[in-house]
């Protein structure tokens, strides 16, 4: 673990705060790897139900490290590819983690730090955030994090922010569809823990497989197959134990087992 990322877990909430405040929390090879090993842990965790993604100090995250994209540059496509394949390895982690996760999105993001928010579940921030996509400045597009924010704006909307790298804010981003919702700074932490507590209220394993019915239904080969899809997964989760307890639970006007 570097001491880049701090890990913090309260009750069924884990907390994964980015710590390179001078920095403006700007990833590096050594916080990849870190990140990634967090999450595969977290996701292991039967006691997890949450992740809340943050940073330290003023940002959230401005995206790759300066230092490390100029050691990159002086390196071979090889060395390049497999480090962005560590990347997108991250960022697969985050959006596929079968956990719920929320970015706390405090201060600006730009470049990657935007593709941590996108690839989160829930993202709340502050209306003082700022936003970019700035990687056309510097010659290069935000291709290894693409995928993921074309998801949370659309095709269109990413065709214009990827090109002109123009910087944007936080009433904007919620327009877009990159946030949730946009709060007051003292507010913050209130909504973060309010999301945080409907998710520990649902069933664990109903919001596990929430994004994963999303991506099925997205990426559907055929209304018949969704359809097929869709019909054995309620089925299996209305006879699996965590069905049935929430089944009874509602009958019995009780609350379910899980939220004791």
């Amino acid at each position: 673990m570097t001491d880049s990322l701090r890990i913090a877990t309260a009750g069924a909430v884990t907390r994964l705060v980015l710590d390179r405040p001078t920095l403006h929390n700007a990833f590096d090879a050594a916080l990849v790897t870190a990140m990634t090993g967090a999450l595969d842990a977290a996701a292991a965790d039967p006691a997890v139900r949450v992740v809340v993604l943050e940073g330290a100090g003023a940002s959230f995250s401005a995206g790759a490290d300066l230092q490390w994209m100029r050691a990159m540059a002086a390196a071979s496509e090889e060395d390049n590819r497999a480090d962005a394949l560590a990347l997108a390895r991250l960022m697969r982690t985050l959006d596929e983690l079968p956990k719920p996760t929320i970015a706390r999105v405090h201060g600006a993001a730009y470049g990657g730090g935007v593709g941590l928010i996108a690839c989160c579940d829930i993202a709340i921030g502050v209306s003082a955030a700022s936003f970019g996509l700035t990687e056309s400045r510097l010659g290069l597009l935000p291709a290894v994090i693409s995928p993921y924010v074309i998801a949370a704006i659309g095709p269109r909307q990413a065709r214009r922010w990827f090109a002109t790298a123009e910087r944007f804010d936080a009433a904007t981003a919620h327009r877009l569809g990159l946030l949730h919702e946009v709060v007051a700074a003292d507010a913050l932490d209130a909504a973060v823990a309010r999301q945080a507590t409907l998710l520990c209220q649902a069933g664990p394993v109903a919001a596990a497989a929430a994004k994963a019915l999303v991506r099925a239904v997205v990426d559907g080969d055929s209304r018949d197959a969704v359809d097929a899809a869709n019909a054995a997964l309620i089925a299996r989760l209305r006879v699996s134990p965590e069905g049935q307890e929430g089944i009874g639970a509602f009958l019995d006007k009780r609350a379910p087992a899980w939220t004791s």
